[in-house]
């Protein structure tokens, strides 16, 4: 397993080609060349125009589009007709598409939300050798009237199909293309997900699993093959004036109560493919271990893994030595060798496809769902102790200073001279070593660590952004039960590890764009100025202030994390910094890495659980001549497209990995109702407040209906509620003692009552509080209030 570093920490050129195909200039951020009207256009420009404007590529409309005339229409039609042989571009009824876009109009099926509510549909017919279908945002109309003015404009839900006109989407990190209805096909009443409990009589009742969820009656002739306690999908049956609604099951997924149904939930609710097609299991199981066509024999370097204790794949190893040169005096050599899946996962094969579907492996407490089968990712591909396989490694070399100095790619065969976990790596550096680290220790260990060293230099030059938000892990019993919530310690192997893969993975963008490759990017904006305005309104409450406009740089929030260290508003100024970031994407545009503080960056380093990594491969491969497994000018023909699947999927995943932690926190809990924790704020609305309680690392909520009798006003600058009377009011970050008054597992909700009073609020947020009370805009509802339905 590595890392970009180690897990998440959210956080382009073509290769030369026939007739020379698109290319920028390394370090360029424009999307194409400037159109010259009435003069043909490059190539690149061609094919741009033709992906961002799906509905004008036709012959006729891109002539117009270019102002083309006479003789250079001809010429046109010529180049047309030669991207068509090359595969670049495709007739779709009378326009053209680039090889695996979207058609200007399309049917497509309704299957899902995102995280703000959004449609998300995907095409009804798509040839399975294209991969995993498009994802499509539907945009609905605002208005009741359609585009003429004249009817209805027409509506969609979750199970319709509809027919819709494509457009590239403008936003990056969602789907790649957004949507307008232009009829509803079919119509059909959203399926849901929960679990079945029968009731006395027949029949029985539907719980929710989702926090927002309601409890449906399923009538007797409409369970199915339902049983108590199965999780089952159901679609509405009917919907009346008065009671609950009424539900039909569809299928049923399995017993809640068995071995991991926890996941489960996840896994159905995002719909996240876990069953690998026999088409897919037939290739890994006949996959071959790889032979030494292309490839240097480096078995005979020092090269191990260091991995968490019960890390089942390893596909990342390291060494390091001082470097002989005399022009590099105090210099250090350091290699990092990667798996090769490009090896055995071809572009195009069944392997591939459902690797591009899956996007990335899902981490469970309680299990993996990898993005590819256990044949290669925990076998052919894993770099096990003492066994020849294959790699693509870089070999880097830095200064005295922790400056790169150059690096080098290469297709090798190794063999890892040892499996550690970081604790062991780390007892070995502190004096500690056991019997397989004490003979590593001299040859070994400790050039690994002086390299650290060195590359850390280089680090605290360039300050990235240095975020203290502990990462808590689950520890499960046999029965899948939760055991404990700790944080491990942050070990230096941890922080070296890391530093390695993150010099790994900017080597590999510095090449691809020296050999002007295109590839997919790592790349992570700067947050927005409206998030920035709201983080500086907070940090002037504590008397710490924020540059302005387009000077934040992430050294920037370091020195505002700086200030706060040791005060009793550390925990809160990093939530606030961190709300504040943007989030990483994929995409084939760069514009940098803002929290690594890095202008080149790609996703090298994980090919065995990333797809993205996995692309970038194979451009390393197609562009240095390593032999079999390149990138291919279809796949370069469509890298918006998987960048926006893979962002997509990796959203998927880390939203299907929180709600089952919280599940998890929620059952765990649910027989301690009336029991105190203390807790701290962790968000505030005018609902109420979030708070988390730091041993479980679980948030529950508190309706601001239940504060007390006071009147609270809502202030967003400061985050804060405070009593219109008394003045006292909480804040983010505060220490409050709360006790549980709920617990929902199968939604993964809590909720709190506050027990401890309000404190006195600082003077400017007494004055906001006066200010709001003159201008009668209080941000709140009455006491006494319903709380809120989708976080009780």
């Amino acid at each position: 397993m590595s890392r970009e570093p180690r897990g998440r920490i959210s956080s382009s050129e073509r290769r030369p080609g026939k007739a020379g195909r698109a290319a920028k200039n390394s370090g360029d951020q424009e999307p194409m060349m400037a159109i010259v009207h009435g003069v043909l256009p490059p190539r690149e420009v061609l094919l741009r125009f033709i992906a961002d404007h799906p509905q004008q590529a036709s012959k006729r409309e891109l002539a117009k589009a270019f102002g083309l005339k006479g003789e250079s229409r001809v010429e046109l039609k010529n180049l047309l007709r030669e991207l068509e042989e090359e595969g670049m571009v495709q007739k779709s009824r009378k326009s053209l598409i680039r090889p695996g876009a979207l058609p200007p109009i399309a049917v497509l099926d309704i299957t899902t939300r995102d995280k703000d509510g959004e449609l998300i549909g995907r095409p009804t017919e798509w040839p399975e050798e294209n991969g995993v279908a498009p994802a499509v945002m539907i945009k609905q109309s605002s208005s009741p009237a359609g585009r003429n003015g004249k009817g209805k404009a027409p509506v969609a839900g979750m199970g319709d199909r509809i027919l819709a006109k494509i457009f590239p989407a403008v936003d990056r990190g969602g789907p790649a293309y957004s949507a307008r209805i232009i009829r509803v096909i079919d119509k059909r009443l959203a399926a849901t997900m929960g679990v079945f409990r029968e009731t006395p009589g027949g029949g029985g009742r539907l719980m929710p699993i989702e926090r927002r969820g309601e409890e449906m009656v399923i009538d007797p002739d409409y369970i199915g093959d339902a049983k108590d306690g199965d999780l089952v999908e159901v679609e509405v049956a009917r919907l009346g004036r008065f009671g609950l609604p009424r539900a039909k099951v569809l299928s049923v997924v399995g017993s809640v109560a068995s071995e991991k149904a926890i996941s489960m939930i996840a896994i159905h609710a995002h719909g996240i493919p876990h069953v690998f097609p026999a088409a897919a299991i037939g290739e890994a199981d006949a996959a071959k271990p790889a032979t030494m066509s292309h490839r240097e024999d480096w078995r005979s370097l020092p090269l191990i893994t260091i991995d968490p204790a019960d890390a089942k794949d390893h596909d990342d190893a390291v060494c390091a030595e001082l470097d002989p040169s005399p022009d590099n005096p105090g210099g250090v050599i350091v290699t990092v060798a990667i798996a090769d899946v490009s090896w055995y996962v071809r572009p195009g094969s069944a392997l591939d496809r459902e690797a591009l579907k899956r996007g990335n492996s899902v981490y469970f407490p309680d299990r993996v769902v990898p993005m590819l089968p256990e044949r290669i990712s925990n076998d052919l591909c894993s770099l096990k102790e003492g066994v020849d396989r294959p790699a693509l490694a870089v070999r880097m070399i830095f200064s005295k200073e922790g400056r790169k100095a150059g690096h080098t790619f290469h297709r090798i065969m190794m063999k890892s001279a040892a499996k550690l976990s970081y604790q062991q790596a780390q007892a070995a550096i502190d004096g500690k070593p056991d019997d397989k680290t004490g003979p590593m220790l001299e040859p070994i260990l400790k050039p690994l660590w002086h390299a650290y060293e060195v590359m850390k230099r280089g680090r605290d030059r360039r300050q990235p952004l240095e975020l203290d938000m502990p990462e808590r892990k689950i520890l499960l019993k046999p029965d899948g039960t939760v055991d404990r919530v700790f944080v491990p310690p942050r070990l230096d192997a941890h922080k070296l590890i890391e530093e390695m893969m993150i010099q790994a993975n900017v080597a590999a963008a510095e090449t691809l764009e020296k050999k002007r490759q295109v590839l997919i990017y790592r790349i992570h904006d700067g947050p927005t100025l409206a998030k920035q305005e709201v983080l500086r309104e907070f940090l002037a409450t504590l008397g710490i202030s924020l540059v302005k406009g387009g000077n934040v740089r992430a050294n920037s929030f370091n020195g505002i994390l700086a200030k706060a260290e040791g005060t009793a508003h550390q925990t809160m100024v990093n939530e606030m910094v961190l709300r504040s970031q943007s989030q990483a994407i994929y995409s084939p545009d760069n514009i940098g890495h803002f929290g690594l503080n890095l202008m080149k960056y790609a996703h090298f380093t994980s090919p065995i659980r990333r797809y993205a990594d996995l692309i970038v491969h194979r451009a390393l491969v197609g562009s240095l001549g390593f032999g079999e497994g390149g990138i291919t000018p279809d796949e370069e023909a469509t890298l918006d497209d998987i960048a926006a699947e893979i962002s997509t999927f990796e959203r998927r995943a880390m939203a299907a990995e929180r709600e089952t932690v919280d599940r998890l926190i929620a059952h765990h809990l649910v027989g301690r109702i009336g029991e105190e924790f203390e807790a701290r704020v962790g968000g505030v609305t005018k609902s109420g407040l979030f708070v988390t309680l730091p041993d479980y690392g679980a948030d529950g909520f508190i309706p601001i209906s239940t504060l007390g009798s006071d009147y609270f006003i809502y202030d967003e600058a400061h985050q804060a509620l405070t009593g219109e009377k008394t003045g006292l009011g909480f804040r983010l970050g505060d220490s409050v003692t709360v006790r549980l008054a709920e617990a929902i597992p199968l939604a993964g909700a809590l909720r709190f009552e506050m027990l401890s009073d309000g404190r006195a609020m600082p003077t400017a947020v007494r004055s906001f509080h006066k200010a709001t009370r003159r201008n009668k805009t209080p941000a709140r509802k009455a006491p006494g209030t319903r709380p809120p339905r989708g976080r009780r």
